[in-house]
């Protein structure tokens, strides 16, 4: 049966700390005892008390998450500060937690080329900023923004999606789940119809649409947790046959009204 490091091991093998954006801290966040065997693991973006308190209650080993459990520094070790209560909560119950964030973002197989299988979208070269190569420049069907943003709502389980709309078909795509505002002007440099994230903010998707772009928010959620929870469960069945790989019933948990 592998344990907590042989399943780090084996993922850092794929998606190695040199893929990661300098910004980021991802990696092993929390880990009681490196050698503990591994039975069933948790799969979810977020690693929220919500989620912890389902590892806890379901009896598994380790939760990989996307988004890192420990992204700024902890001041201090205490149940008062809420940077360190889930952390502190899962070490003492045994549990082990893997973040994977930009280097998921970037690596092969990964969030954006699982995003862009989903959507059916032929993949034709990373794209991004110099030194964060985390997106995708895609081919897909000549379609028209109406319909493209229907596909995306169909496919990914969106609420709503929000666009720029520029009047062009969209054949050439630039996309990059979860927030992706900073790469608007590269996807305008790459000759991108449309560019597909989870987030670039109003004044950006404005901009973009007097440049020829037509951005597409359709939520942070909703572009990186099933690409997310369909390409590690893949990798973990294949490699780790033996472990139970579930999704957390979590779920989204930012409401929409």
């Amino acid at each position: 049966m592998a344990d907590v490091k042989e399943i780090y091991s084996h993922l850092d093998s794929l998606f190695p700390r040199s893929l990661s954006c300098s910004w980021d801290n991802d990696g092993l966040m929390v880990c009681p005892d490196s050698s503990g065997k591994v039975k069933k693991v948790l799969l979810a973006l977020d690693v929220t008390q919500k989620v912890a308190n389902e590892a806890i209650c379901g009896g598994y080993d380790v939760i990989i998450s996307h988004h890192p459990l420990i992204f700024r520094p902890l001041r201090q070790l205490s149940e008062e500060f809420a940077g360190a209560a889930v952390p502190m909560k899962l070490f003492s119950a045994g549990i082990s937690v893997i973040s994977l964030h930009t280097r998921f973002d970037a690596g092969e197989g990964g969030i954006n080329d699982t995003l862009a299988s989903l959507l059916g979208f032929d993949v034709t070269a990373p794209f991004g900023e110099e030194g964060e190569m985390c997106g995708r420049l895609c081919k897909t069907e000549k379609t028209t923004v109406a319909d493209f943003c229907k596909k995306i709502k169909s496919a990914l389980g969106c609420p709503c999606v929000a666009c720029g709309d520029t009047g062009k078909t969209v054949e050439t795509v630039a996309i990059c789940g979860g927030d992706g505002k900073s790469f608007v002007p590269a996807a305008v440099r790459a000759g991108a119809d449309a560019f597909l994230t989870g987030a670039s903010g109003y004044n950006a998707a404005i901009e973009a649409a007097d440049m020829g772009l037509c951005v597409i928010d359709a939520g942070h959620y909703h572009t990186e947790f099933l690409p997310f929870v369909t390409s590690v469960q893949k990798i973990l069945s294949s490699a780790f046959p033996e472990v139970e790989a579930k999704i957390s019933s979590a779920g989204c948990e930012i409401s929409c009204f």
